[in-house]
């Protein structure tokens, strides 16, 4: 199997899993009616509705901003996905394939509901990290592949 083709195939399933994970959390779940739910001392789940993007940047922008952010969000999967499309080792497959399963599942919820479905909420004492999902698990584990091909596993390249 090409490394696109299995690029391609693992968004399409990070989309799935990230989709059937917010869809199971609102819908069977009932999260909404019976947060928070403490796994850990420092780790619950619960149900935000993120109307921006990381930290809820860009939130309270209404109808535009929500068009915009779509808009944004769909440039930007086009060209990463160009990208996927022209990479040939599998690591930057795989990176980018989960940026871009994460990237259509935000979008997804941004397209349908007008925000995007966060749950997961880490904390410790009166640090408060911000609440994320499956797809942003998988963007930032796909950035961090990027950043270990590139500075890590990267051939040296000859200096002129």
């Amino acid at each position: 199997m090409k490394a696109r083709t299995g690029g391609f195939l693992l968004a399409a399933l990070t989309l799935a899993a990230d989709q059937a994970n917010k869809l199971w959390l609102l819908d069977v779940y009932g999260i909404e009616a019976r947060q928070p739910v403490r796994l850990a001392p420092f780790f619950d789940v619960i149900a935000a509705r993120n109307t921006g993007i990381s930290y809820s940047l860009f939130s309270g922008q209404g109808a535009a901003g929500r068009w915009t952010l779509l808009s944004f969000t769909g440039l930007a999967i086009v060209l990463i996905g160009l990208w996927l499309w022209r990479t040939r080792t599998r690591l930057t497959a795989t990176a980018l394939g989960l940026i871009i399963g994460g990237a259509l599942g935000n979008a997804t919820d941004r397209f349908s509901y007008g925000w995007v479905a966060d749950f997961y909420y880490f904390h410790v004492g009166s640090f408060h990290w911000y609440v994320f999902n499956l797809a942003d698990v998988a963007i930032v584990g796909g950035v961090a592949l990027l950043l270990l091909e590139t500075f890590f596993l990267a051939p040296p390249r000859a200096t002129a």
